[in-house]
């Protein structure tokens, strides 16, 4: 069993944030895709990716974003 790096509730599966490197649960990710800079980190995740840099860190969680 996993635990969300952002709410660090337990969990069996988790996935990386599209903000940053942060592996969180599907209520956290849920949360995060209603942001409203959340198309913009994916649009940013895949241009990196089309740049060939895998190991892109994400834009940063936003400031206006509570956990």
């Amino acid at each position: 069993m996993a635990e969300c790096d952002r709410c660090g509730k337990k969990t069996f599966v988790t996935c990386m944030s599209m903000f940053n490197t942060e592996m969180c649960c599907q209520g956290c990710l849920d949360k995060e895709k209603r942001h409203p800079s959340y198309q913009y980190a994916r649009q940013q995740e895949f241009e990196a990716a089309k740049r060939g840099d895998y190991n892109f860190p994400g834009i940063g969680l936003p400031p206006d974003y509570a956990v």
